[in-house]
């Protein structure tokens, strides 16, 4: 074999080893084509759309779309049923998240022993979730109904006189926040136990031994552990609170006097109701920020601070 041949040889086995360096890299890459051209079809392009249509406005009875820049911001946050809707949603958010979580650790560190009884009384609050929210409205709509409900009815007996529960604007909204509680705090339950479940056991033992008693075991050990869960947890309660509104649009309608109007309901109102779509996309796109900023912040602040030295 003469060098030419040798050259040869050598630049044709580069060639191979490059070209199969090139499918191995590209290989990954082309795995996940199908599934982000999905992701972006039905979800990056749409967020694209809404965040130009919140610039754009169409007066009624032209086809044109006149450019207003960031006008319809201006006219949504100078709104009072925006600014109603935003106090609303801070009120919604603090009397559903904060209560559904202790409920649901609490009954999670009640049923963390794994029986017939306890596995029974998990399925018992865990039932709630699988009850879809337009239904869980109707059926919570016959507790509230006053004078008649099943709220009144009991309370009647102790001599409490009739309540108004969803058509006082003072109270509307706690009801809904009733129903809330009730509905998602059996399905953060389930997280909870799965976080129980991966303490480990010689840890909680060797607390024991220190003499710790129930109330530090907890403090020092449980809640330390399950921060990564808790994080988590937030999380998705932010989430599902600023994201379903089935249960304003089918006992409340917002109302009354947008006692009940949450942000989504407020989108929901100026899209289909008064056909501003700008102001609709204009709320949507303030609605999508914060859900990104709650779940960026929440899950890097919380997990953060996990310390596991026992």
């Amino acid at each position: 074999m003469n060098v030419a041949d040798r050259s040869l040889r050598r630049l044709t086995e580069w060639r191979s080893a490059k070209g199969f360096r090139v499918r191995t890299q590209l290989k990954p890459y082309l795995l996940l084509l199908p599934a982000f051209f999905f992701l972006t079809m039905f979800t990056y392009y749409p967020m694209v759309k809404v965040l130009r249509q919140s610039m754009f406005t169409k007066p009624h009875g032209e086809r044109a779309e006149i450019f207003v820049g960031a006008g319809n911001y201006a006219r949504m946050f100078r709104d009072m049923a925006f600014q109603k809707a935003m106090k609303n949603n801070g009120l919604y958010a603090l009397g559903t998240v904060v209560p559904s979580i202790v409920l649901a650790l609490a009954l999670a560190l009640l049923l963390n022993r794994s029986n017939r009884f306890n596995n029974f009384i998990r399925s018992l609050f865990f039932f709630p979730t699988l009850i879809p929210l337009v239904a869980a409205a109707g059926l919570w709509w016959f507790f509230f109904f006053p004078g008649y409900g099943l709220l009144d009815y009991y309370l009647a007996k102790l001599g409490f006189s009739e309540t108004h529960w969803l058509g006082d604007s003072d109270i509307a909204l706690y009801s809904l926040m009733l129903l809330t509680v009730w509905k998602n705090a059996g399905y953060y339950m389930v997280f909870f136990l799965a976080g129980l479940q991966g303490i480990p056991q010689d840890v909680t033992e060797a607390a024991v031994i220190e003499g710790a008693n129930w109330w530090q075991q907890l403090r020092y050990v449980t809640l330390p552990l399950l921060r990564p869960t808790t994080a988590f947890v937030l999380v998705i309660a932010f989430m599902q609170m600023l994201s379903n509104v089935d249960h304003v649009i089918v006992m409340t309608k917002g109302g009354p006097q947008n006692s009940t109007n949450l942000l989504l309901f407020y989108i929901y109102q100026n899209l289909n109701e008064f056909y501003d779509v700008g102001k609709a996309s204009a709320a949507t796109v303030l609605n999508v920020v914060i859900l990104l900023a709650v779940s960026i912040v929440g899950l890097r602040v919380l997990e953060r601070g996990i310390h596991y030295e026992i």
